[in-house]
């Protein structure tokens, strides 16, 4: 998997825009100078060395120093070796002149680059001879210099001018750490560790390579063969960073080091915190030098420290001493001004509970209501943990039940909660509770069947209609999710429009989120897309209440809605967005269907590569979660696109797994993907035909019309178009969006074999963002096209699957596969090669089809004529088939 090791150099990545802007500017005829700047430890000196790299394979010859404190003292002292032997420099103008005549080329047949690292350091004199060398025309320089350093004259001189570019780096964002870490480690990294790793490192290239190569040292950072994940809190240093941020902070002045201290320990502090500690001339040189940061926020000015880093370093330093006298220290000046500011409870609990382990019972509790709003759970539990006994009420066990169930330990928040429900007096308090325990016992224990017990023991205690209501919508979300579809969505019927006329604005939340994907499942998708924008537009207003989850987890139905109706770039768009918010925002459950929902989008879209990762995504974030049922569906999605992208062994893992996992009911029929695709990548695909047409049964009795259609169109792709066009087409007409209408048409043209329509079809798939159909459209186009003598057309076509299929991440379907190729065989001979092609003998072909193996070897015998082969690996490479078997060899002909 290509795991660095602590001595390598990692390939260069995340840099295109800026290596295009080298290529520009250094392809200037007046170009001279190339400067690189940036803040230490962006990779200023990698870039620059990929840029020599580059300019040396282009037949430039280039040499490198780097200028240092110590060569600055000396003149000469950084470049003296790139000075030729034999001249004398007692002279230093006719001295420099000579340099410039030896380093000349005299025919031209290279020309020069010198690449000086750290140029901010270079002294004086090595600056007037690289003048001297630019104006010569005998070479050119490309430099690296830290920004914001002062600069000598002559080598400022060097940075100015017509013939001198700068480009400017800023630390990475979480897109380029992506993609440096996946040319590092072989594999994509998790969005959860990608956006710790970022945080922590703050972008800067050097801090986010130590603290990879600490997480790998100490084992943290580990690989399930699909992503790379950390364990969460496990960021480890290395030496050279400790040193790194050791050197960093020293430049501190030993006055100044009280305010880091306090900095690393109640960050953000106020300009007035601040000024008790240190004089503001103190503040500014710890400003100046990067140490902390100031931010005006409205008239508040705060201090943060200058990188996360730093907080972790000086954290690790403090004694427990020192520590609690801190922490007290700052209790008591924000006390002094009145703790007015509403998050000043907060701090004052959490940091006198850090100093003593214990804190005033009702500034614990304070504090622990401010927390949830910011649905900060995990500073919930350990608030609410710390509260005495006797000072606990049924609002606060609730708040603990519910922290403990967002952050993943259903066992212990059921316990909370079953001492909570006698207590309940009020009707209010009772659909609570009722609604916690559905929660945690179906999200969190997979027990549909306790949640649905929950629900009928409060209806004996619920007398108001809005009550009854409230119990109704709750038992139908829980059903329209478990494969009660038609149920359950009879259920949420009752579901007010508006929050204000419902009994319990929490229970509305959620069971507005399960309408939107209830609307989408049956048909509904462009009034799921108005109800979703509504439904989030309600909770984000109400989030004011602290409910539970969070606002971003009406977006994971809102996908599906957005997904169904065809809008495919804005579902990506709000899901990449929601993902972010609540990886920060911390909630377990809620991220992973959202992982899941865009799993199941870039599925829909045919990006392969990026549905797979998703999809393992989902399947880490449930298995934490303990959520065996999402489990499950992102194992046949892992399966479905590993075995369409050619990966049988990671395919079969999969699907191994998925089998005798549990299954919720959810997205009924899809569950058998995994399994489906899997035989269809080893070349059974009358088996897959069978496990599909009992997938469809599934999901048309529950009355989940999305799957069925999804199904419908994969029958199709495997050559049954003409058997389910027609049933397609009555599920199209009575369903919303242009994803409906562009599957069934996408359908008819394959059962009718029109290349006009298919290629009608090819262009509307791909408007709508479904790239893997629209080039399977276009391939059978170039099939029919090629089976009518019109080659031109059919290479137009074939040229046209082909772009389409390169967003496609190297899938492998049978409409794809080798076009002249495949039209040639019948069906049945199609079916056995496809077998023999995966490498099964024809004695299992046979008992798999249930033929004798002489018909088995004739239908060979006639497909080797035909496609020109006469071995099962050329038949496998004809095909386009990569076989998993090994039980045949190069002279095997049947």
């Amino acid at each position: 998997m290509g795991v660095p090791i602590a001595s390598a150099t990692w390939r260069l990545a995340g840099r295109v825009k800026e290596l295009e802007a080298f290529r520009q500017v250094w392809g200037r005829q007046q170009c001279q100078v190339v400067v690189i700047a940036g803040p230490a430890g962006v990779g200023k000196s990698r870039l620059a060395e990929e840029c020599l790299a580059r300019l040396i394979a282009d037949g430039w010859k280039g040499a490198r120093a780097t200028a240092t404190k110590a060569a600055a003292t000396v003149p000469l002292g950084a470049i003296a070796h790139l000075i030729p032997r034999g001249v004398d420099l007692s002279d230093p103008v006719d001295g420099f002149t000579r340099v410039a005549d030896v380093l000349a080329d005299r025919h031209r047949k290279h020309q020069r680059v010198v690449l000086i690292d750290d140029l901010h350091l270079l002294d004086g004199t090595s600056a007037v001879l690289i003048r001297q060398l630019l104006d010569a025309g005998v070479v050119r320089l490309l430099g690296t210099m830290r920004a914001g350093e002062a600069l000598g004259e002559a080598v400022r001189a060097l940075t100015v001018g017509g013939g001198a570019h700068r480009i400017d780096l800023v630390p990475f964002d979480e897109e380029q750490v992506q993609q440096v870490l996946q040319a590092a480690l072989g594999l994509p990294i998790g969005r959860r560790t990608l956006h710790a790793v970022h945080t922590a490192s703050g972008g800067n290239a050097l801090y986010l390579r130590e603290l990879v190569y600490g997480a790998l040292a100490a084992g943290a950072l580990t690989s399930d063969g699909e992503l790379w994940e950390i364990s969460e809190g496990s960021l480890h240093s290395t030496p050279k960073l400790t040193e790194l941020i050791s050197a960093r902070l020293a430049s501190a002045e030993p006055a100044a080091r009280e305010v880091l201290e306090v900095l690393a320990l109640c960050e953000p502090l106020s300009l007035a915190d601040a000024a008790e500690l240190a004089p503001s001339s103190m503040l500014i040189v710890l400003e100046d030098s990067g140490l902390i940061r100031v931010h005006q926020d409205r008239r508040r000015t705060i201090l943060t420290l200058g990188h996360p880093l730093y907080g972790e370093w000086l954290r690790a330093k403090l004694s427990t001493l020192r520590r609690r006298q801190l922490l007290l220290a700052q209790s008591e000046r924000t006390s002094a001004y009145g703790a007015r500011r509403r998050e000043d409870a907060l701090h004052l609990a959490a940091w006198r509970l850090a100093a003593t382990g214990t804190a005033d019972p009702y500034l614990l509790i304070q504090a622990a209501t401010l927390a949830r709003h910011a649905h900060d759970n995990d500073m919930v539990v350990t608030l609410l943990q710390a509260l005495p006994e006797e000072f606990h009420t049924f609002a606060t066990r609730l708040q603990l039940a519910e922290a403990l169930w967002e952050v993943g330990d259903p066992e212990r928040a059921h316990i909370i909660l079953r001492s909570s429900d006698s207590p309940a007096e009020s009707e209010h308090e009772r659909l609570t509770v009722m609604f916690m325990i559905c929660m945690n016992r179906f999200l969190g224990a997979n027990r549909a069947d306790q949640a649905l017990a929950a629900v009928d023991k409060a209806r004996p205690r619920v007398h108001s209609d809005a009550g009854r209501r409230a119990l109704d919508v709750t038992e139908g979300w829980i059903r329209s999710v478990s494969g009660e579809l038609l149920k359950g969505s009879a259920l949420l019927e009752q579901l007010e429009p508006e929050v204000e006329q419902a009994a319990e604005p929490t229970i509305w939340t959620m069971a507005a989120a399960i309408k939107t994907f209830v609307l989408a499942a049956v048909g509904r998708a462009e009034e799921g897309v108005v109800w979703s924008e509504h439904s989030y537009a309600t909770h984000l207003r109400l989030d004011q209440e602290m409910l539970m989850p969070h606002p971003s987890a009406q977006f994971s139905s809102m996908i599906m809605a957005l997904a169904e109706a065809g809008h495919l770039n804005r579902a990506r768009a709000v899901g990449e967005r929601a993902y972010t918010d609540m990886i920060a925002a911390r909630q377990p459950f809620a991220i992973a269907y959202l992982a899941f929902y865009l799993g199941r989008l870039e599925y829909m879209a045919g990006h392969l590569p990026a549905a797979r990762r998703w999809y393992a995504e989902a399947l880490r974030l449930a298995s934490e979660a303990h959520h065996a049922a999402l489990q499950q569906l992102a194992l046949s999605g892992l399966a479905a696109t590993a075995a369409t992208l050619g990966d049988l062994a990671t395919a079969e893992r999969a699907e191994a797994d998925a089998a005798v996992s549990q299954k919720l009911g959810f997205l009924a029929g899809e569950e058998r993907l995994g399994e489906a695709w899997l035989k269809v990548a080893q070349g059974n695909i009358r088996q897959a035909v069978e496990v599909i047409d009992q997938a469809v049964t599934n999901a048309h009795a529950s009355g989940h019309i999305a799957s069925e259609m999804l199904l419908l169109v994969d029958l199709a792709r495997l050559g049954h178009a003409q058997r389910v066009a027609s049933r397609l087409a009555a599920l199209a007409n009575q369903s919303q969006g242009t994803l409906a209408l562009a599957r069934a048409r996408f359908v008819s043209a394959l059962a009718t074999n029109d290349p006009r329509e298919l290629s009608v079809s090819s262009s509307e798939l791909e408007a709508i963002g479904a790239y893997l159909l629209a080039a399977e459209a276009a391939a059978q186009a170039a099939n029919v096209h090629h089976q009518r003598g019109d080659q031109r057309r059919a290479t137009a076509s074939t040229n046209e699957s082909a772009r389409l299929a390169s967003h496609c991440g190297g899938a492998r379907t049978p409409l794809l596969a080798a076009p002249e190729a495949v039209t040639k065989l019948t069906r049945r001979e199609r079916e056995i090669s496809l077998l023999a092609a995966a490498g099964y003998p024809s004695k299992n072909i046979a008992e798999n089809l249930h033929l004798s193996v002489r018909t088995v070897d004739n239908h060979l015998q006639h497909a080797y004529t035909k496609l020109g082969v006469t071995t099962r690996q050329e038949l496998a490479s004809t095909l386009g088939v990569k076989s998993k078997h090994k039980n045949w060899t190069e002279n095997t002909t049947i």
